[in-house]
């Protein structure tokens, strides 16, 4: 929805690098516009994209690519799953009461 531009398409990539626990997300499009971060009304349908990158990611930024458009990417480090009875393989704690 975001950069489309009639009769192109967008690409998407993830990407995980086991050793640092890196997950680096990547959508490139073909429109010139610049992505900007907004403060949205309350009842705003858009606007509220950059705002939960900024939020979630440890670091991200804008790049042009070659040709038309650009790239947006986010880093966010994946917590490292332990060899402990909390997590089930799923990489998640399961909260324990008592």
């Amino acid at each position: 929805m975001h950069g489309l531009v009639p009769g192109r398409d967008f690409a998407l990539l993830l990407r995980y690098d086991d050793e640092t626990g890196v997950v680096r997300i990547e959508v490139s499009d073909t429109h010139d516009r610049q992505p900007a971060r907004v403060v949205p009304d309350r009842d705003d349908e858009h606007g509220r994209g950059l705002l939960l990158v900024d939020a979630f990611a440890d670091r991200w930024g804008v790049r042009e690519r070659q040709g038309p458009g650009k790239t947006v990417w986010a880093q966010v480090t994946a917590p490292r799953q332990r060899d402990d009875p909390t997590t089930h393989g799923t990489g998640a704690l399961v909260e324990r009461s008592g």
